[in-house]
């Protein structure tokens, strides 16, 4: 079944506009010839698979919209791992008949639900600049980041191929450590943000004549 990407903001961005590393031990692999382990493996991949081949082309971004540089080097350093990502699940279903990675099955109520998050998150970075734009971007990477973090982490549970196992650890510790990075990026930007508003406030309210005050001299 053919569903449309989780996070179709960034495709449509583009088109107004126009190797991983950490690995360790997997918790287990799945008992070969498991039925379910292998649907819930397959369906993990396709997600992951899907979510980083959107991922990949975030840093594209730059081209219409203004970040500042250090935004725009983790956008660029997320979307590097995530193309990195999506090509090595390429070759394993590319050597593995039974791997798919088209097999999102998703329920109708939840397709819709991520379709129309998608179409605000559209809609809010389309009509953004500035700090603004960079907060939400950032916030949506967090959401990115820790979903694919968490279907590498189940995905390689489920695989009984202990070699792609621990590449999927090593994935899902990459997307964790991009996450963690991305968070501590959001709340220094927010924390700048209050400061700033803050000065911006105390500035100005020295040069606000108190009420009543106009008339003495």
């Amino acid at each position: 079944m053919t569903t449309k990407p989780i996070l179709p903001l960034f495709v449509a961005m583009l088109s107004v506009a126009c190797v991983l590393t950490g690995c360790k031990p997997p918790k287990t692999g799945a008992p070969s010839g498991n039925i379910a382990a292998q649907a819930t493996r397959n369906n993990c991949y396709s997600l992951l698979h899907q979510l980083l081949d959107e991922q990949k082309d975030v840093s594209l971004l730059r081209f219409i919209k203004s970040e500042h540089s250090d935004v725009k080097n983790l956008v660029k350093k997320i979307a590097a791992t995530s193309g990195a990502g999506s090509q090595m699940l390429e070759e394993f279903a590319k050597h593995d008949p039974s791997l798919h990675l088209n097999d999102i099955q998703l329920p109708p109520g939840e397709e819709s639900t991520r379709d129309a998050i998608a179409s605000t998150k559209k809609k809010e970075l389309l009509g953004q600049t500035g700090d603004e734009f960079e907060l939400t971007l950032l916030l949506t990477q967090t959401e990115a980041l820790s979903y694919a973090w968490h279907l590498a982490k189940v995905a390689g549970e489920n695989d009984s191929q202990l070699d792609r196992a621990r590449a999927l650890a090593g994935v899902g510790t990459d997307m964790e450590n991009l996450y963690h990075e991305v968070f501590v990026m959001l709340l220094s930007k927010t924390n700048d943000l209050r400061r700033n508003e803050s000065g911006l406030k105390t500035i100005t309210k020295g040069l606000v004549a108190p009420p009543g005050n106009a008339s003495k001299k």
